[in-house]
């Protein structure tokens, strides 16, 4: 029988502050910044909750809603949000703040996918177990969006075959 364990049980939080280094040209952060923090952040929450090194198979859906501006923190809180055989969803959500007026907002929110790959023959990936409403909400759409992914797999898979490996100047 495999082993319960709760959201909160895999839930990690890590704040930046946004620096001119981390900025684009509109003086927010970088988009690229914020995928790193996340895919660093949700793997620590897939580690949690498996014990194992996860590789990251996917992110699946990154909404960016608010810009973070220089100076305000980007403070990203994942959780695990649905488990498969050997596969893991993260639901990651970004909020910011204005570090002068205290104001907060969700800037944006992610799902990735994990795999693990190291585990072996005996090991039994934990389930999940939603507490808060926030984690239900989540948690719910679980299934629907893992069947959103495998259909979409799928044909990326097809759309792959298509495309050319040669290089570029042999043509």
């Amino acid at each position: 029988m495999a082993t319960i364990k709760t959201c909160s049980q895999s839930r990690v939080i890590q704040t930046h502050m946004v620096m001119p280094p981390d900025t684009n040209v509109h003086g927010t952060l970088f988009g690229g910044r914020l995928m790193e923090y996340l895919d660093v952040v949700a793997a620590i929450s897939v580690r949690r909750h498996t014990k194992l090194s996860p590789v990251t198979a996917s992110m699946d859906t990154l909404n960016f809603i608010k810009p973070f501006e220089l100076d305000h923190s980007v403070c990203v809180e994942t959780i695990v949000s649905g488990v498969g055989n050997k596969s893991v969803e993260v639901f990651a959500k970004v909020i910011g703040e204005n570090l002068k007026t205290g104001e907060r907002y969700l800037g944006a929110t992610a799902f990735l996918t994990f795999v693990v790959t190291n585990a072996g023959p005996d090991f039994e990936m934990p389930e999940i177990k939603p507490e808060s409403d926030e984690e239900i909400y989540v948690c719910s759409g679980y299934l629907d969006r893992k069947a959103i992914r495998m259909n979409k797999r799928d044909s990326d898979k097809e759309f792959q075959e298509k495309i050319s490996i040669d290089l570029p100047y042999n043509k």
